[in-house]
């Protein structure tokens, strides 16, 4: 139970650090714009898989933000390093975050019933 609190924990550090790093450290343009959503961290504390949103639908703009990310990881872990007060800064993994596009859909969904009555 207390590693899983702890590691909860952890893990929304990291989305607030990472959010902030993102916004304050990385220059690269690919990665403007994007919204940190969720952290999750290993119990052992070795990996996290950062999730994240972008406001295009656009396959290349996806593409762009995943290699801006890619290549902005390095920084972002060695910054975390010195943020957080671990022993071992956990690997970072970025993911695209679905659920904001899938929420999306289904609010057009809901308009275009709404507009059919």
């Amino acid at each position: 139970m207390a590693r899983q609190y702890r590691s909860d924990r952890l893990g929304q550090e990291i989305e607030k650090e990472v959010s902030d790093i993102l916004r304050k450290r990385v220059r690269d343009p690919r990665v403007q714009g994007i919204t940190i959503t969720g952290a999750n961290v290993t119990g052992d504390l070795q990996q996290a898989t950062v999730y994240y949103s972008i406001l295009s639908d656009k396959a290349s703009d996806g593409e762009k933000v995943a290699l801006g990310l890619e290549k902005a990881k390095g920084l972002i872990r060695s910054e975390l390093g010195s943020r957080l007060s671990i022993y071992k800064t956990p690997e970072l993994i970025f993911e695209r975050d679905a659920s904001v596009q899938y929420g999306s859909r289904i609010d057009q969904l809901i308009n275009k019933l709404n507009t059919k009555e």
